[in-house]
This record gives structure tokens, C-alpha cells and sequence, in this order.
């Protein structure tokens, strides 16, 4: 049973972006979960630079992902990961709604959720030098080169993480389409201030803290790749 979308994610008006708005529905227990957690879990874009340390009511090491899905390998990080805050971005309310439902239910104290263009809230709401850990997981590879420049990784983007960032802090990448696993090596080499923890242009095991998704247990039974990227802010 499903119920017509009534909740939008949060934007400012850009040319280009490196996502779409799928047009969706979503279910009542996914709606439901907006009427019942988006208040314990939800940011919005426009309440401007997010303070940490009061919005999850200590200090504690931030770790930020962009672009969850449907949330189930963030639930298990932050699930696991008690002593960390957790921010996770997304544009998909069904995602949005299916992650704070079960947050909702596991009790979970250290998860806050922005359902907003991403670049917006790194803009806006992400105190330089605050992250520890940022992470993107199988973004979407625009795999026509006439759509390459809507792939999120960017010289420009990768710079602004870095900014975000504290000095030790990780970025962490992961793909299963190998020419954008190409791309993203080689955006991230190029960039000043980072270090590959693999070596240079060497991909990384995947961490223990990256739950494998269904998604990508099903890719390696049809013999697809995932390839990790992990870099460290060294300036």
C-alpha cells in the first residue's frame, strides 16, 4: 500500500546537479516514520551551521555520508559505531523515511539526517575542519560521457571535503563501476593535501566499518567489482 509523496527535499536553485529527483511514492510505514522521527532525526538545510556538539548532546567524532539510499548500511554503522555522530544526506524521502523509521525503532541517539542537495548543506550547515570521517558509497556513475560532469566527484567537491575535514580526518569512496572507480583515483591523486592510505593509485580492502549492502553481495555473485578509495587529510 503506498500514499502519495507530500514531503520534498531541501535545495537552492543550481544548473547542474548530480542527482535526480526520482518522482516517487512512498509507503504509509515509510510516511509514518516522517510523522514519527523526522523531528528526533531531521535537519533542515535552512537552519543554517549545524553545532555538533549540541545537536547530538556531546562531543563525540562526526562522520558524514552522502547519499545513503535506503539507509541500511548507515543504520548499521551507527549502530555499531556508538561512539560516533553520525549525518547522513539523501534527496530520496523513501530512503529518508526507511532509515529514520529504523533508526526510530533501534533507539538510535547518535544519527541526524538532512533530506537536501548535499552540496547546499556542505555549503551551508558543515563547519570547516568539524568531519572526521566522510564517506560516499556507490554514487550514481552518469555513465554517458556527455554526463561526466554530473558525477558528484569533482576537483571542486573533493576540495571542499578537504575543507571540511579535520587534519587525520578520512575520506572514503566506494564504487562498483571501474571507470568511475578511475575517476574518482584519479581526482583524488591530483588533489593537494591528501594522501592515499594504499598508495598512490592503489585501491583499498574494504574497511571493516563499510557493511557490505545486499546490493553489492548481489554484484559479486554476478562477478562484479567494488573498488574502495580511502584518503587521509595530511594539511
Amino acid at each position: 500500500m503506498t500514499e502519495t509523496l507530500n514531503v520534498k527535499p531541501e535545495f537552492k536553485k543550481k544548473s547542474i546537479r548530480s542527482y535526480v529527483i526520482r518522482g516517487g511514492r512512498i509507503t504509509v510505514g515509510q510516511k509514518n516514520a516522517f510523522d514519527s522521527y523526522w523531528g528526533q532525526y531531521g535537519v533542515s538545510l535552512f537552519d543554517g551551521l549545524l553545532d555538533t556538539e549540541t545537536a547530538f548532546a556531546r562531543p563525540a567524532p562526526v562522520v558524514l555520508e552522502i547519499g545513503f539510499g535506503m539507509g541500511d548500511s548507515l543504520f548499521a554503522m551507527a549502530e555499531s559505531e556508538a561512539d560516533k555522530n553520525f549525518i547522513g544526506i539523501e534527496v530520496h524521502p523513501p530512503g529518508v523515511g526507511c532509515l529514520i523509521n529504523n533508526a526510530g525503532k533501534a533507539g538510535l541517539t547518535n544519527l541526524k539526517v538532512y533530506m537536501a542537495d548535499a552540496i547546499d548543506v556542505l555549503d551551508d550547515c558543515i563547519a570547516d575542519g568539524s568531519l572526521d570521517r566522510f564517506q560516499l558509497y556507490f554514487p550514481d556513475p552518469w555513465h554517458k560521457k556527455k554526463h561526466n560532469k554530473r558525477r558528484i566527484v569533482q576537483p571542486a567537491f573533493v576540495e571542499k571535503i578537504k575543507t571540511k575535514l579535520k587534519v587525520g580526518g578520512l575520506i572514503h569512496m566506494a564504487t562498483d563501476w571501474n571507470p568511475y572507480a578511475e575517476h574518482m583515483m584519479e581526482v583524488l591523486t591530483l588533489v593537494e593535501g591528501i594522501k592515499n592510505l594504499a598508495g598512490d593509485y592503489q585501491y583499498s580492502p574494504r574497511p571493516d566499518f563499510r557493511p557490505v549492502t545486499k546490493f553489492e553481495k548481489r554484484g559479486e555473485r554476478l562477478g562484479h567489482g567494488v573498488w574502495d578509495l580511502m584518503f587521509e587529510k595530511t594539511a
